[in-house]
């Protein structure tokens, strides 16, 4: 869903883009004179990039507050954490930001009010979730949207690590009972300012990150959605309209079709959506959970989850997991009877 960049002041994001052009010699194993090069090249590219992203204006809107107050019943308390891709970074318009999208769609699907908390920080690397979940905790929340990775690469965070910083909240939110979507590390290689080669790392780097968030979430017992480069082909199409002004960070529009990638993962999670129960078989949208991680970093919109085989969590690659690819809706109208449980299986699409 564009990229979850942190929002720096220009010298802060020139040394952002130095940071690219190092991991970049480290990680192309090639000599030193040949790094030295490509080093050259990348740091150009690195300058025009920052010549052509404008800096940060105001922070993003706050969105808390209760949504569909009017239905009846006890509020549904969703929370969202991460960092500016999570906060709405990009839209002025407190309706317009992923949270209220979210809170807005849940409520008219379940009738039901929705009391939304978020807490994600413009900026904020996989770190930062620590701290997050802990105030996060206090609300007592139903479901916990996660937004996170972009700046993780951008500030050189071994992957493990962020991972592990990761794996730690979704543990810490399900065993207080909270339900946990995770929309992986987007595609920073779907930026237009940044150019080849540097474009590809970046586009390398995110896809590896967002599957070793998939294993470790679904491992954790959350559920995630591959954003990727959710946004990149229409971007390429209409990019005064997917993203935004500083054409770094998602458009009103851009923020309303991650949702949709979104809210399905959430009523299913929250058990508002049937879901079938025959016997899962490989071949039904069924991989190990490493596969099926590898596949959903490589198409956007797929959600990726836990399944049992024959009973069993685990086969001789590890953990089951499950692809699906659920039909997207936005939040203004409900759609009719049945629909909102209506999924594929990903099949063939390696």
């Amino acid at each position: 869903m564009g990229v979850a960049h942190s929002v720096v002041p220009g010298g802060e994001r020139w040394r952002q883009a130095r940071r690219f052009v190092r991991l970049a010699a480290i990680g192309t194993g090639a000599t030193a004179a040949a790094a030295v090069a490509t080093g050259g090249v990348l740091v150009g590219q690195a300058r025009q990039a920052r010549r052509t992203i404008p800096m940060a204006e105001a922070p993003p809107p706050r969105c808390d507050g209760m949504y569909g107050a009017k239905f009846p019943g006890p509020a549904l308390t969703m929370v969202v954490l991460g960092d500016s891709s999570a906060a709405g970074y990009g839209v002025h318009r407190r309706r317009e930001t992923p949270g209220a999208l979210l809170a807005t769609g849940l409520s008219r699907r379940l009738h039901r009010p929705v009391q939304l908390h978020r807490f994600a920080v413009v900026g904020a690397i996989s770190a930062a979730l620590r701290h997050q979940v802990e105030a996060a905790l206090e609300c007592r929340p139903d479901i916990a949207v996660i937004l996170i990775g972009g700046n993780d690469i951008t500030n050189r965070t071994p992957r493990g690590l962020a991972v592990r910083y990761l794996v730690e909240a979704v543990h810490t939110l399900r065993d207080a009972g909270c339900e946990v979507v995770v929309g992986t590390c987007p595609d920073l290689g779907a930026i237009r300012p940044i150019q080849p080669p540097l474009r590809w790392l970046a586009h390398r780097w995110s896809r590896q990150l967002a599957a070793a968030q998939t294993v470790a979430v679904v491992e954790a017992g959350g559920r995630t959605v591959s954003l990727g480069d959710l946004l990149g082909p229409r971007f390429a199409a209409e990019p005064t309209r997917m993203f935004a002004w500083d054409r770094f960070h998602p458009s009103a529009e851009g923020y309303a079709m991650a949702a949709a990638a979104l809210l399905p993962t959430m009523l299913s999670a929250l058990g508002a959506t049937p879901e079938r129960r025959a016997t899962l078989r490989l071949g039904d949208g069924v991989r190990s959970l490493p596969k099926a991680a590898q596949e959903a970093a490589r198409h956007a919109g797929t959600e990726v989850s836990g399944v049992q085989v024959r009973g069993r969590d685990r086969g001789p690659a590890g953990r089951w997991a499950q692809l699906r690819r659920r039909a997207f809706f936005g939040v203004g109208a409900v759609p009719q009877h049945g629909s909102a449980s209506d999924t594929s299986t990903v099949e063939g699409l390696a």
